[in-house]
């Protein structure tokens, strides 16, 4: 079983969904519902041509103890009915950890896909739900030696892969469509900009946080495009801040876009700002390669640091205007080769669930 729920879910599982069917290996496909806006799950689904999900969850929860709950009971109902030989789940969102949860008490092993990864900062919910997936898994498939090397030092049960990431595998496997289908380029009124994204709760939930960002975008050095995620768009209404940032003639707000669109996005921007896991790692893929400053205090992809493809900025306006203009004035040559593996992740993962008679 392998299961979804956000669209980052979605993109890093679409490579181990046509590992699956490229081996005529069975599989079900599910949904948890964790991102019932059409825009943030199902259009990704349909875009990058993965089946219909055998079975999909749609809700809405007040709270995340309300949500992981409802997502515990829906998996539970499914793995019960089902009852797959192991399920597979990404990442460290809610809906991660209460899939797994819901599995394990049913005796069938998780294998978690991008285990391993440590923040150290107990203020993000994610940290929270990637140690405890990690520590529930039998299979832990690990993006880097790094990754490795954490799992490692908090001696968890399940058995541990280095597989590389299967985010460089969707960037590989869908760029050239990207080129063909995007027409998101043909909206942009800038030919420089950077391309922003924030959505983490511990910033966006946060007024003064949120106010450095508005400051920044609108005062940037190089003209911002930012796809804004649904939570961020709330927050700026509550603490209305989105009148500036939407009559800003610095500041282009798109609604969310597509998969094709995105990378088309990172593709063409002369660099990324973000608060994404995920995107700190497709920017070093080799066909996007773009510095990444990182909107956080803190990254569970040191990898990217260390490669000299992103750098931590943390969250105060002044500090990322300075980070901004100094990337724009060096321009230094990026790193050719990703730390996050060859593009052939899925793969290594479906043969290591063969070769344990997992499938």
């Amino acid at each position: 079983m392998i299961i979804v729920g956000t669209r980052p879910e979605i993109i890093k599982m679409a490579p181990l969904v046509r590992a699956f069917k490229k081996r005529n290996l069975p599989f079900v496909f599910v949904h948890c519902g964790q991102h019932y806006d059409y825009n943030m799950s199902q259009q990704f689904i349909e875009e990058l041509g993965l089946p219909r999900p055998d079975y999909g969850f749609k809700f809405r929860a007040q709270s995340q103890g309300l949500q992981t709950a409802r997502i515990l009971a829906l998996a539970e109902s499914v793995v019960k009915k089902v009852k797959p030989r192991n399920v597979l789940v990404e990442g460290d969102t809610n809906g991660t950890l209460a899939c797994a949860l819901a599995t394990v008490k049913l005796n069938v092993p998780v294998g978690h896909v991008e285990a391993g990864l440590r923040s150290f900062d107990l203020r993000m919910p994610e940290e929270h739900n990637r140690r405890l997936v990690d520590h529930l898994s039998a299979y832990l498939f690990a993006p880097t030696e790094v990754a490795k090397a954490n799992l490692i030092k908090e001696n968890v049960w399940g058995k541990i892969r280095v597989t590389g990431n299967t985010v460089i595998d969707a960037v590989a496997q869908h760029i050239q469509l990207a080129r063909e289908k995007s027409t998101i380029m043909n909206r942009i009124r800038f030919k420089h900009f950077a391309l922003v994204t924030a959505h983490r709760a511990e910033n966006v939930d946060d007024p003064v946080v949120l106010e450095n960002f508005v400051e920044a975008f609108t005062h940037s050095p190089i003209p911002i495009v930012y796809p804004i995620h649904p939570r961020s768009l709330l927050r700026l209404r509550q603490q209305k801040k989105l009148r500036k940032l939407s009559r800003s003639s610095n500041v282009q707000l798109l609604p969310p876009v597509g998969y094709f669109d995105f990378l088309t996005l990172m593709k063409s921007c002369d660099l990324i700002i973000t608060d994404s896991g995920g995107i700190q790692e497709e920017a070093t893929a080799p066909m996007i390669r773009k510095p990444v400053l990182v909107t956080r205090l803190s990254t569970e992809r040191p990898e990217a640091v260390t490669a000299g493809f992103a750098e931590v900025v943390g969250v105060e306006s002044k500090r990322l205007l300075s980070a901004i203009k100094r990337i724009l004035d060096e321009r230094h040559k990026m790193p050719t080769n990703s730390p996050y593996g060859d593009g052939k992740a899925a793969e290594k993962i479906v043969e290591f669930l063969v070769c344990e008679g997992a499938t």
